[in-house]
């Protein structure tokens, strides 16, 4: 009997020894991961800045969108923004009118004389240098006004004799206020049938004067484009007087509360960004590089 109860507390023994380490085992083993809960991947993040308002207007002149410049930058501006770029493509001067009247929230122009105006009487604010290019005086090959290899002063000063037409934008375009500037430094007033004051943009004052076998200055980028449609050419280039610097300039907020003025700053920064100054000088047709960044 003893002997019998002994082996029956040993066989006991035995048994809860074996369950105590299956136990163990079960413990110590790792979960299966195909029965736990996978971690979800986090929500994509859209790291576009946020604006309260999407759209930007940008009044800017038509060198910069008739050379096709725009098509090239804005869309990378767009992307990387998510703003939507409405242009109005104008002379300087309207440009300028433009901001001014709180119609548009940036400005991209080339006449510094009225842009620093524009800024220190409070509708623009920050301006920053750009790009630049040139002037140029283009006219017949044959020449009949005879000024090639003249100075700029001397050949305005030749124009006057009334020898061949001469074709004015007469916009108040940046171009249009450095012919008058021109004009002033010769102390000349233009006037009579030689000289044709149009009042349109550069594309049809170069089809005017190519129309004419006349005279106009026009910005290089323009006559660029246009080079290979007309009998002009350049005949007078590379005066210093002839610089062309364009600038950006936001439109005050203070004096316009309605105007988007964190887009317009944005826009600001991108055009003048190592990014934008490679999209500027990469910029060519023809094989000539249009607008140099600054």
């Amino acid at each position: 009997m003893f002997k019998s109860w002994k082996k029956g507390l040993f066989i006991l023994i035995l048994v809860s020894l074996f369950a105590m380490s299956m136990l163990g085992c079960e413990e110590e083993t790792p979960a299966n991961p195909i029965d736990q809960p996978q971690a979800q991947d986090p929500a994509p993040v859209d790291e576009k800045p946020q604006f309260a308002k999407k759209e930007l207007i940008l009044a800017t002149t038509t060198s910069t969108n008739d050379t096709g410049l725009l098509e090239v930058l804005l869309p990378k501006f767009e992307e990387q923004t998510g703003l939507e770029v409405k242009v109005i493509s104008v002379g300087t001067g309207q440009a300028i009118e433009l901001g001014q009247n709180g119609d548009a929230d940036v400005i991209l122009v080339h006449a510094r004389a009225s842009e620093d105006k524009f800024v220190s009487e409070g509708y623009g604010v920050n301006r920053r240098d750009v790009m630049y290019n040139d002037f140029v005086v283009i006219g017949p090959a044959d020449d009949p006004a005879g000024v090639k290899g003249l100075s700029i002063e001397e050949a305005f000063a030749k124009f006057a004799e009334g020898n061949a037409k001469f074709i004015s934008r007469g916009d108040n375009s940046g171009t249009h206020k450095k012919e008058l500037e021109v004009w002033k430094s010769v102390n000349i007033e233009p006037a009579g049938d030689w000289y044709l004051s149009i009042g349109k943009g550069m594309g049809d004052t170069v089809n005017t004067a190519n129309e004419m076998l006349g005279y106009t200055l026009a910005d290089r980028g323009t006559f660029i484009k246009m080079e290979k449609n007309i009998n002009l050419e350049i005949v007078i280039e590379g005066a210093a007087e002839l610089l062309n610097p364009y600038g950006v300039i936001p439109v005050n907020q203070e004096k316009h509360a309605d105007v988007n003025y964190e887009g317009a700053e944005a826009f600001a920064e991108f055009i003048t960004s190592a990014e934008g100054k490679a999209i500027i000088n990469n910029f060519v047709l023809e094989g000539k590089q249009l607008f140099f960044a600054e």
